[in-house]
């Protein structure tokens, strides 16, 4: 039980004191000043590249109309991949394989992050190519952590790792409370406190 207790203990360490300092700064997000900041790029994309891009909406359109599924709506699907390399070469942001909205005219995608807020457009025409991105500060960075904001899959996961270590943590410091319980006499008080001031909090004082 012991060797369960620390080992959880110290997989979940950063992650719990990460989420304590969050919740503190989450629980008082309004009074935190922050000062975003925005960045705009504008890139022309050369004509072999965006022969490609065109090039693969024929041939999605072509494959669509076989399959009598296309519809002149916007649809969603992937930039090519050569296409999304030079790009995220030119503006420093990865774009590779995330899904852009293709209309008749435009391309968009929309790119939030933790923390961050971007979009790009690409005029179907002309190739030029438009970027903004909105840093909002590490405090919001970490709050989006916290919440698993715009975050993908990976961080889910680590998400999922972290409250199964912290339960684990939580449940092996209850067997080992128990089993102490009896050289220590406030323990049970003070676990009734943690779960009485919350509850009575929570029933008498929140609207």
């Amino acid at each position: 039980m012991v060797a369960w207790h620390w080992i959880s203990s110290a997989i979940s360490l950063v992650g719990m004191l990460l989420f304590a300092v969050t919740g503190i700064t989450l629980n008082h997000a309004s009074q935190i000043e922050s000062s975003p900041v925005t960045t705009t790029k504008s890139i022309e994309l050369p004509p072999g590249l965006l022969d490609a891009l065109n090039q693969k909406v024929e041939n999605d359109e072509a494959e669509n109309l076989d399959q009598q599924s296309f519809s002149q709506e916007t649809i969603s699907h992937r930039i090519p991949d050569e296409v999304a390399k030079w790009i995220g070469g030119q503006i420093g942001k990865p774009i590779v394989s995330r899904p852009a909205d293709w209309s008749d005219d435009e391309i968009y995608m929309s790119m939030p992050g933790p923390g961050s807020d971007a979009w790009l457009a690409i005029d179907r025409e002309t190739g030029s190519v438009e970027f903004e991105q909105t840093q909002r500060g590490w405090i919001s960075y970490f709050n989006d952590l916290h919440k698993g904001r715009n975050t993908g899959p990976a961080w889910k996961w680590v998400l999922d790792l972290l409250a199964l270590a912290t339960l684990v943590f939580c449940i092996t410091g209850l067997m080992l409370l128990i089993q102490h319980a009896r050289r220590r006499k406030m323990t049970w008080p003070m676990v009734a406190l943690g779960f009485v001031i919350p509850a009575l909090v929570a029933l008498l004082m929140i609207h």
